[in-house]
């Protein structure tokens, strides 16, 4: 049964997932512009960068000074990425990173192994520590990403209890120590999903957590990306993930190609969501020519195609004279 939402919130991560699987570094004062028009199109949760070790992903290396160069825009949070003790300290001690507690547990060894260093029992115990590291600092645990949560290159498919026992696992933890459970967002890491997979996953994880907010952060590796995001709308899910002009990926995530690895593309969502009458908040117009910014700093082509088409707008107008 179709339940589609009447708003949704879609947070960026151009800016981070996206310069980070570039094989070159960028100008920060391009990156910076770049946020600034993202928040300028109203995007409320922009991910600027990651505090990770500068050899494995030295596109990230001067992540303290983006923070500093940016114009930070009321109503819009400017968030990061750790995985470590260090990343977290770092992102801590640089006042302008809006903290936003979260976990993150994963389906197979492989990639916990390359991703992260440890097993898929160790990563779990883990956030174990996150968790009450947040509590005791005040940082609200808003979300738990349950990563390749449809498939992995490295490790192979991914079943639906593989999921769901990582839910449990949380859904005690959480009630042991008194605290709500965060939003779950289920991660298409290396594009194996599809629309009848969205749906069944999403339904699994609500036979759990009937209450719980879900999300999603999608890839748009084979295409199926915007179909993905339509399955899930018609499940009710209203919280995604995205990335200015279909930039994006992981660098550890094992494609056969670097290109097809981009995470569903913002704007191209933004359109959608809005023709079927889907509340964004979002400046469309403002968010392409932010798109293009994207496509001028990276120096080719892109993936996104409203960038490129236009919206309907200006033939919307000339239709009616």
């Amino acid at each position: 049964m179709s339940d589609l939402p009447r708003s949704v919130e879609f947070h960026e991560e151009g800016p981070r997932e996206g310069f980070q699987m570039e094989k070159q570094t960028f100008p920060l004062s391009d990156r910076a512009a770049l946020i600034n028009a993202l928040s300028a199109a109203g995007l409320k949760q922009i991910q600027v960068a990651s505090f990770v070790s500068p050899r494995a992903v030295p596109q990230m290396a001067d992540a303290p000074e983006l923070f500093a160069a940016i114009t930070k825009r009321p109503g819009t949070r400017y968030t990061a990425l750790w995985l470590n003790d260090n990343g977290f300290e770092r992102a801590r001690a640089c006042e302008q990173v809006d903290l936003d507690g979260k976990l993150m547990f994963y389906t197979t060894e492989p990639f916990s192994q390359r991703n992260n260093n440890c097993s898929v029992a160790e990563g779990r115990e883990r956030q174990l520590g996150w968790l009450d590291r947040y509590i005791a600092l005040g940082i609200p645990v808003e979300k738990a990403y349950v990563i390749t949560a449809f498939g992995c290159n490295l490790g192979g498919p991914v079943p639906v209890s593989a999921v769901t026992e990582h839910i449990r696992w949380l859904i005690d933890a959480c009630a042991d120590r008194g605290v709500p459970l965060p939003a779950i967002y289920l991660a298409d890491t290396m594009g194996w999903g599809n629309p009848e997979e969205i749906k069944r996953r999403i339904g699994a994880v609500r036979e759990l957590v009937p209450d719980a907010a879900i999300g999603l952060h999608l890839h748009d590796t084979r295409g199926a990306g915007g179909a993905n995001v339509y399955a899930a709308l018609q499940m009710g899910v209203r919280l995604f993930d995205s990335s200015v002009a279909g930039l994006g990926g992981c660098p550890f995530a094992g494609h056969k190609h670097g290109g097809a690895a981009g995470n569903i593309c913002t704007e191209d969502m933004v359109f959608m969501c809005e023709e079927m009458g889907i509340e964004t908040g979002i400046d469309l117009e403002a968010l392409i020519e932010a798109a293009r910014l994207a496509e001028r700093i990276i120096g080719r082509p892109l993936s996104g195609h409203i960038m490129h088409s236009g919206s309907l707008k200006e033939f919307r107008a000339a239709a009616t004279h």
